[in-house]
């Protein structure tokens, strides 16, 4: 069995793509790369021929949660990152992440700091980027980060883990990670859930990935038609009584202006 790979979820024809792979390719400790799509076209297969990527074909991808679930059933590895396809890592992601979870006991995933990419800028900080940060502090301690409160209770106020920056352990992960629930908040849940279990969420303060804000996204399409809003309301009642989760969800609502450019 391999020790990690990367499967990147391709959809459509998207103009990052191409430096998504790239990002992966210049990693400093090497992975395997496959690319997982339910929308086959000539642009994603000219750029596994480019590459010399393998193809994973989803024909009955019908919703988001069935093309992550799909992609993470391709891999045939110890530890497994859904790569987002209008994202970049930085160079040491590979080495930092199988730092930690090799010395880590009993791990469910590991995730890390990141920042984001604006009209083609590298951003670093900003308000909700702060916001998130804060939310981590108690698992910046890793003997807290096995505590089913303190996961738990990271994911109370919203969600700060940036999908894309996390790998999943297998064996402690079992399938299917997604559920077909929600459009937008089906990580978030996923997170919730694997809170619950036995194991630790390993975490690196560094920003080891970029996550790309812009119109195409299909995060900035359901903050448009308000499906993001309501999705928010349902996991915040998760954690709070609908009164609570009420007043919270007015404050985190607030943050979804973020993700508009």
């Amino acid at each position: 069995m391999e020790l990690h790979t990367f499967v990147i979820c391709a959809y459509r024809e998207s103009q990052y793509l191409e430096e998504c792979i790239q990002s992966l390719l210049n990693q400093s400790t090497k992975s395997r790369i496959l690319i997982a799509t339910s929308t086959p076209n000539d642009y994603i297969d000219e750029l596994s021929r480019r590459y010399h990527l393998e193809v994973c074909l989803n024909a009955q991808g019908e919703c988001i949660a069935d093309d992550w679930n799909f992609a993470y059933e391709q891999a045939d590895s110890k530890y497994v990152t859904l790569a987002h396809q209008d994202d970049v890592y930085e160079p040491d992601y590979v080495k930092t992440m199988l730092e930690q979870l090799e010395k880590a006991r009993n791990p469910l995933m590991f995730f890390s700091n990141y920042g984001e990419i604006r009209e083609g800028n590298k951003i670093q900080s900003n308000l909700l980027l702060r916001i998130k940060r804060i939310l981590l502090v108690p698992i910046y301690f890793s003997k807290l980060r096995g505590c089913k409160r303190i996961k738990r209770g990271i994911l109370a106020f919203g969600n700060p883990i940036c999908c894309p920056s996390v790998t999943l352990v297998k064996e402690n992960m079992p399938y299917p990670v997604f559920e077909n629930h929600f459009k937008s908040n089906l990580d978030w849940e996923a997170w919730e859930k694997a809170a619950g279990r036995d194991g630790s969420f390993e975490f690196s303060r560094k920003i080891l990935m970029y996550h790309r804000i812009h119109d195409g996204s299909e995060t900035t399409a359901l903050i448009s038609d308000k499906g993001r809003n309501k999705e928010d309301y349902e996991m915040l009642c998760k954690f709070w009584t609908p009164r609570i989760a009420q007043i919270y969800h007015r404050i985190y609502s607030k943050g979804e202006n973020s993700n508009k450019l």
